[in-house]
């Protein structure tokens, strides 16, 4: 079966007398149910992980101990309005991106991971 024959119909004949054979409801409530699937289980999902993560990098703040998406852990040491710096070992600075910290971590995790 090519892919012209399922996009189009093929006519068929009737009978005479008999009931038309048009598009029926079950055709066009198919596709609504697949996009319906697709919200629930894929896009609202990810939207809920966004918003949620939005609300985390706004919660950081000097101090906290951070694990980006990379796996560099560290302590916040300033924030900017698109930066963070990072304190990954001792008079050892980097600045990532706030979108890349993944997790914040618990007070002490990182002393207690030495």
């Amino acid at each position: 079966m090519n892919l012209l024959a399922f996009l189009i119909p093929t006519a068929n004949a009737q009978a005479a007398g008999g009931q038309p054979q048009g598009m029926g409801l079950t055709t066009l409530l198919f596709p609504i149910i697949l996009i319906a699937i697709m919200y629930f289980l894929m896009i609202r999902p990810q939207m809920k992980r966004q918003k949620e993560h939005k609300a985390m990098l706004e919660k950081v703040k000097r101090g906290d101990e951070v694990l980006t998406n990379g796996g560099i852990a560290g302590v916040v040491t300033d924030i900017g309005d698109n930066f963070i710096t990072i304190e990954v070992a001792e008079n050892v600075r980097i600045r990532v991106q706030k979108g890349a910290v993944g997790n914040v971590l618990p007070t002490g995790t990182l002393k207690s991971a030495n």
